[in-house]
């Protein structure tokens, strides 16, 4: 097999073969990264790919996962490999086909649309002030969940701080044994917190991607009027548009996702040196932890502001992308030209439907 097909192999069993409830869009992701980074790079050799690092971490999950469920992996072995070469090769294939065939169909669609060209413009840009006048108050309600979250959250941990500065007040072996189960309960507290974030943050990012695809049916329906003979070629760019909004709304969610999980790290390294400094002598316990106590609040503070400041704007920076979006695709009907990539929206499209399709023919067993 060859090394891309080989990796790519390594990485659906990694993802496949360690529960049963696959994730199809996961996988598919999986793909679709080593395709664009590793499958156009010719210089790629087994050596290389056997060195590099996500390379290892797959062979150590591979190996963990079949130990598991090593009767289902060695079938899903046996089934992806020719799976594997077979997507790889007909990915090369389709890429340049896609490309040829969006061109011609935006030069039909820019000659077949010149006679209603400014009515065609005109429902752009009025899909394009909808879509800004819809966005503005999910935005606004994100960035109002942002604040609130993090505002609960301080309230939450601020008490803490308080605590840690009475406790500095008792003997130094009283602070010692208290000292572990109260870093324990601040690390609590913190998950818990992160937790609620996302679970806050969730919804909003469900929301605004419900307006991508009512934005996207919209406009289907304001331009089918003027497109009755290239349905086809329109229906494509329509595609191609709603990729590109929904991939911005996946991207969202991972952003509100990673935020979380970066203020989590910035938090926990606080219970951590609590944790630390109760292991040391009593007699100095007092000198380790009052810069600790100091600093407490300060530093959760500062953690939760920096959150509030980088996941607030979010919605209106996704809001700029849409309509952006929106107008790349105004430019292109007007000017009958392709974009460099915009094949790769469909092309992704095509991978995602292949490898769901192929999952959903190779479900583990169920017990």
């Amino acid at each position: 097999m060859a090394p891309k097909a080989a990796a790519l192999v390594l990485v659906l069993l990694a993802i496949s073969g360690s529960r049963a409830d696959v994730n199809p869009d996961e996988v598919a992701s999986v793909i679709w990264k080593y395709f664009t980074e590793l499958g156009s790079n010719a210089k790629d050799t087994a050596e290389q790919l056997h060195q590099s690092e996500l390379s290892k971490q797959l062979n150590t999950l591979l190996k963990s996962n079949l130990q598991s469920v090593s009767a289902y992996a060695e079938d899903l072995q046996q089934r992806l490999e020719p799976f594997a070469m077979e997507l790889q090769a007909k990915l090369a294939q389709d890429s340049q086909r896609l490309k040829e065939q969006i061109q011609r169909e935006l030069q039909e669609l820019q000659a077949k649309l010149a006679p209603y060209a400014d009515q065609v413009h005109q429902q752009i840009g009025t899909n394009i002030r909808q879509l800004r006048a819809r966005m503005g108050p999910y935005a606004e309600e994100l960035r109002s969940q942002v604040d609130r979250s993090a505002g609960e959250l301080r309230q939450a941990l601020e008490p803490y701080a308080a605590e840690l500065r009475e406790r500095l007040q008792d003997n130094a072996e009283s602070v010692q044994a208290s000292l572990s189960p109260y870093a324990e309960r601040l690390q609590r507290q913190i998950d818990g917190g992160v937790e609620g974030v996302k679970q806050r943050l969730s919804p909003v990012a469900d929301e605004l991607k419900a307006q991508v695809e009512q934005s996207v049916a919209e406009l289907r329906r304001g331009l089918s009027p003027y497109a009755q003979e290239v349905r086809d070629g329109l229906e494509r760019q329509l595609q191609s548009l709603s990729a590109q909004m929904e991939r911005a709304a996946e991207e969202l969610r991972a952003r509100l996702a990673a935020s979380s999980e970066e203020l989590r790290a910035q938090l926990s390294p606080l219970a951590r040196e609590l944790r630390e400094a109760a292991s040391g002598d009593a007699e100095s316990l007092r000198q380790r932890l009052r810069p600790l106590a100091q600093q407490l609040e300060q530093r959760l503070g500062q953690s939760l502001e920096t959150f509030r400041q980088q996941a607030a704007p979010f919605g209106e920076t996704f809001g700029q992308q849409l309509v952006q979006r929106l107008e790349e695709m105004r430019g292109k009907l007007d000017s009958g030209a392709a974009g460099v990539e915009d094949h790769l929206e469909l092309l992704e499209k095509e991978v995602r439907d292949k490898v769901a399709a192929f999952l959903s023919t190779a479900a583990p067993p169920q017990n």
